[in-house]
């Protein structure tokens, strides 16, 4: 059994090693004003961080009023506040990607827990076939996770269990949803349209499985839960990883398009906040954030993601690259295959670019020469794709931090303690983005935002938190 520390971690990762643009000998001034003029293009300015903020509000009030527009806003059923005093053993099933993932949670109170999980692999064969093999697979890898942690009830009890379902689903209550496509390889048939929670239960039934499928849960809407158990003041959960959303605490009196039950004062509010922007009225985009989103899957959409996320930013810093080399200023004009294959400059690449500090940029150099296979690569080469990937990262913070900043504004929570919980390979990772954020909220709120917010690394929104949402689901209905 492992103890889980569930909020704000110390993040174990390398600062940004800054290098002044002034600082690089230019080959020519044309190389000198494509630098400077990409500098002016990607630099977010407190301006446009405020400008962004108060239009990213605007968004987050349309969607709270009525359906259909581009900030969703989506009502996730979960009411009332976990306080960490809470006790009692649940369980959580992660469907979404190659792996299921059955967790047991045990809550101890005083903001401890304790988890035990299994990862189960699904064919590929599951992913395609009939929807009722799908669904008896996760029933039977809970029943065996049970047996082989030797987890049992007493009497005529259930478990009461969290359901993170990865795939876009309509919720029409805390345990009710209907799918509307599968996406990431999945396309089990006689599934869009139909309650995948109904499918999982009916699944436990048939096999007298001990378990009420308590809560339907969004990943966001678990980051949240899962830093509130051990950070009582938590008022939005963030993810920042492969893609982006945020998750925030309502109250119930601005979700005018609610018609539900309205006995509880507040509700969590999944953002889908990557969608921001579909109008291009206010994010900065280039040539550069143009060309990758028309090579998407899914162009004209998810823009604010496009710009903040890691699956993207890796492919903007590349289209950079190839512009400058297309005008012969930088690496002599010459290309490697590699780099002309789409989304080869892996973000992750990036991380450790931000973070070369040696003098002659050598963590920078085995990337282009070894990975990327340049045949070779002068020292003005290295600074500039050095510059060009603080630009692309540190934009893709500063924007992080003009959304959070909006829901900051829009709650009033930056007026007293407050935490974040952030989730994401990206935050966790990537060199000084934290710090980014945090500069950001100073420049819109002043000094007194770093006296009342927090950001802590929130881990595990999927399981422990599917958990979490699985007690206030069954604390709610009782």
């Amino acid at each position: 059994m492992t103890s889980t520390p569930i909020a704000s971690k110390i993040i174990p990762k390398a600062t940004r090693v800054h290098l002044d643009p002034n600082t690089i000998d230019y080959t020519s001034d044309r190389q000198r004003n494509a630098v400077e003029a990409l500098i002016n293009e990607f630099t977010i300015s407190t301006q446009l961080l405020q400008d962004v903020k108060a239009n990213f509000m605007e968004g987050m009030n349309k969607g709270l009023q009525k359906d259909g527009e581009t900030m969703a806003m989506v009502t996730s059923y979960v009411m009332g506040r976990l306080d960490g005093s809470e006790v009692g053993s649940y369980l959580a099933l992660d469907v979404g990607g190659t792996n299921l993932r059955v967790v047991a949670v045990h809550l101890t109170g005083g903001g401890e827990i304790t988890t035990r999980q299994t990862k189960y692999r699904i064919d590929e064969k599951l992913k395609v076939g009939e929807a009722k093999a799908l669904f008896d697979f996760m029933a039977v890898c809970v029943d065996s996770f049970l047996d082989e942690h030797q987890i049992t009830v007493r009497g005529d009890t259930q478990f009461e269990l969290g359901f993170t379902f990865s795939f876009p689903v309509l919720q029409t209550s805390i345990n009710r949803g209907t799918l509307i496509s599968w996406t990431k390889g999945f396309n089990a048939s006689g599934m869009v349209g139909k309650d995948p929670v109904a499918y999982l239960q009916d699944a436990f039934n048939r096999r007298h499985i001990p378990v009420r499928v308590a809560a339907l849960v969004n990943d966001t809407v678990g980051t949240l839960l899962a830093h509130a158990y051990n950070n009582p003041d938590t008022c939005m959960g963030v993810i920042l990883g492969t893609g982006c959303n945020g998750a925030y605490i309502e109250k119930m009196e601005n979700i005018t398009k609610w018609k539900g039950d309205a006995s509880a004062k507040e509700m969590i509010i999944n953002m889908e906040f990557g969608a921001f922007d579909k109008e291009r009225a206010i994010l900065p985009l280039t040539m550069f954030d143009n060309k990758m989103d028309r090579k998407s899957v899914n162009p004209n959409k998810q823009i604010l993601e496009k710009m903040i996320a890691g699956m993207y930013l890796g492919e903007i810093t590349r289209n950079i690259l190839l512009n400058l080399i297309d005008r012969r200023l930088l690496f002599e004009g010459n290309i490697s295959a590699d780099l002309n294959q789409m989304w080869t400059f892996e973000t992750a690449y990036m991380s450790t670019i931000e973070a070369d500090s040696s003098a002659t940029l050598h963590a920078t150099r085995k990337i282009l020469e070894s990975t990327l296979n340049f045949p070779s690569t002068t020292m003005n080469d290295r600074q500039i794709v050095k510059v060009i990937v603080e630009l692309v990262g540190k934009r893709a913070a500063r924007l992080s931090a003009a959304a959070i900043a909006g829901i900051l504004e829009h709650t009033g929570a930056w007026k007293q303690k407050a935490a974040i919980g952030i989730d994401g390979s990206l935050f966790e990772y990537y060199p000084s983005f934290n710090t980014d954020i945090m500069d950001g909220l100073e420049e819109v709120f002043g000094p007194i935002v770093r006296q009342n917010v927090s950001i802590g690394l929130a881990q595990d929104g999927s399981g422990v938190g599917a958990a979490l949402c699985a007690l206030l689901a069954a604390k709610h209905s009782n």
